[in-house]
């Protein structure tokens, strides 16, 4: 079999680039997947049982601010008016996530302001006296207070990454918005938000149509190795650990089991997502996808729910930690990658970081631009 390109993943980062190759530069691309489908961790399929289309791998809202990411998306998706709005549950109360304004008021039973509910947080944390966060539970100390990170925070995080928040680098608390105000909408700042109408399995579908696109599934790159020699280079985005065999340690992977489950009712708990905070809940929190399409009519007496377990350092990585030990290892990784010809590293698994979807289509889209310059 003769090909430019291997690209090792048929995630967003891969097809891509399988896209942009394939029609720009008129080259032929071999992408391979070890799994049964394409799309990655974006795939949609449907339920049989309800006719319920859902995310095998956990509900994913597209979002961004990137005019650029959105532009070059739009002939492949129409995004409908879904709009993310997160619940948590605790001590059998339910709460707005992220943290506003309803939320602090309920848990406080107040009647706060803004004003009021900035200045009684800022309070809150000032008794923590954190000048320098030094971990994730430091940082969230210092700008929520105890009681809010006790509620919210600190079992919910434990259950997620499955090690103690004072190992977690500060940084990871970043991605957790506080307002002070009544806005429930998840991402708050994004131009464009939504669900593709038809799936994410069709973009990945349309990503890949070429005739200069070949797909090869249920494919193991480190057991099929010898048999792919492509032209020009090899693309992976897969664990960067594992292209290298371990040889610096195995990096922190977090990773995920969900257990679906049809429920008789059509509609189970009036959210697409809802947290589970406590540690008496082992699962971190139950997706219902019928609510991921206000726009279908979906006449079914039953609904879909999926409830979500981690699962840590499994062979099916999702997240990174980023431990210490985890940052250590990457470096001389990344170090020992630009040391290998012809293959080039990149997406949330090779880069090791948490990329949401629009990230990694923008990496994807650099990383063309080198490719162009090296293979026109």
């Amino acid at each position: 079999m003769k090909f430019d390109f291997l690209i090792v993943g048929s995630g967003f980062y891969g097809s891509v680039l399988a896209e942009r190759i394939s029609k720009i530069l008129n080259k032929t691309v071999l992408i391979i997947d070890k799994r049964s489908h394409i799309g990655g961790n974006c795939f949609s399929d449907l339920c049989k049982k309800t006719n319920i289309e859902y995310h095998k791998y956990g509900t994913h809202i597209f979002h961004t601010s990137n005019k650029k990411v959105m532009d070059y998306m739009s002939p492949f998706m129409k995004l409908n008016n879904y709009r993310h709005q997160v619940l948590t549950k605790h001590k059998n109360y339910v709460y707005q996530m992220p943290i506003n304004l309803e939320t602090i008021n309920s848990l406080f039973k107040k009647n706060f302001s803004p004003f009021e509910a900035k200045e009684f947080i800022r309070l809150l944390s000032q008794k923590e006296n954190i000048l320098k966060p030094k971990n994730f539970e430091e940082k969230a100390l210092s700008i929520i207070g105890r009681k809010i990170y006790n509620a919210f925070i600190k079992n919910y995080t434990f259950k997620q990454w499955g090690i103690d928040p004072k190992k977690l680098p500060a940084s990871t608390f970043n991605r957790l918005p506080v307002r002070f105000n009544y806005n429930e909408d998840y991402f708050n700042h994004c131009n464009w938000q939504g669900i593709p109408e038809n799936g994410y399995t069709e973009i990945f579908e349309k990503l890949l149509s070429s005739k200069r696109v070949k797909t090869l599934l249920n494919c193991d790159f480190f057991i099929n190795v010898e048999k792919f020699k492509p032209k020009y280079a090899t693309i992976y985005t897969g664990p960067i650990d594992k292209f290298f065999n371990y040889k610096f340690g195995k990096l922190g992977w977090r990773s995920l089991n969900f257990k679906h489950l049809i429920k008789t009712t059509p509609d189970y708990q009036g959210t697409a997502v809802m947290n589970y905070a406590d540690l008496n809940y082992k699962y971190t929190r139950i997706h219902e996808p019928i609510h991921l399409h206000p726009e279908r009519k979906i006449n079914s007496k039953s609904s879909l729910i999926i409830e979500e377990y981690p699962i840590y350092n499994n062979d099916e990585p999702y997240y990174p930690i980023n431990d210490i030990n985890s940052k250590e290892a990457l470096k001389k990784y990344k170090h020992l990658s630009k040391t290998v010809s012809n293959v080039f590293f990149g997406g949330r698994l090779a880069d090791y970081a948490y990329y949401d979807m629009d990230m990694t289509i923008s990496a994807a889209l650099q990383k063309f631009e080198k490719l162009k310059r090296l293979y026109s």
